[in-house]
């Protein structure tokens, strides 16, 4: 160290000064501005990168959300629209189930009436033929000698054998 400060020229250390504040400024001018910019670039660039992935990351939460709100809706949607179709499917059946009863009661009448009309057909026709069985025996008694008590139960035996009722 003792020599070191023996050979201590003053020239060489002002120059050596000068020098390095003229390298200091030079580094200054071109190195350190570009290195300061890159370094400012890189830094905004990560700091949007940042800003951009949690945009990103809302924008999925904002997309989940409302893919799960939609969901909801579907599914609410849906649960109305097979409520809608139980309740169509119970009336049509209940109407179905209606429709049949008046058919079916139309048709019973219809048929207690034609029941009732061959009925009447039937009495009539039986009445007819009762009117004629009672002409026809009337007209064999006249016919007959009305004297004979004996002839006339005969007669009225004969008839009654002779006598279908159809």
């Amino acid at each position: 160290m003792d020599k070191l400060i023996e050979q201590f020229s003053l020239g060489l250390f002002v120059w050596q000064t000068v020098l390095f504040i003229l390298l200091v400024l030079l580094l200054k001018k071109f190195a350190w501005k570009p290195i300061l910019n890159a370094v400012s670039e890189r830094e905004e660039g990560i700091k949007s990168a940042l800003d951009e992935a949690e945009n990103a990351r809302k924008e999925m939460q904002n997309l989940n959300a409302d893919n799960e709100r939609i969901l909801k809706e579907a599914r609410a949607e849906r649960d109305t629209l097979l409520k809608e179709a139980r309740e169509m499917k119970d009336s049509i059946i209940t109407e179905a189930k209606e429709e049949a009863q008046v058919q079916a009661n139309k048709v019973v009448e219809q048929a207690q009436a034609t029941i009732q009309a061959e009925k009447q057909a039937a009495i009539s026709d039986l009445k007819n033929q009762v009117a004629e069985l009672s002409i026809s025996i009337a007209e064999k008694v006249v016919r007959a000698e009305l004297t004979d008590q004996k002839k006339q139960v005969q007669l009225v035996e004969d008839m009654l054998k002779e006598v279908t009722i159809s």
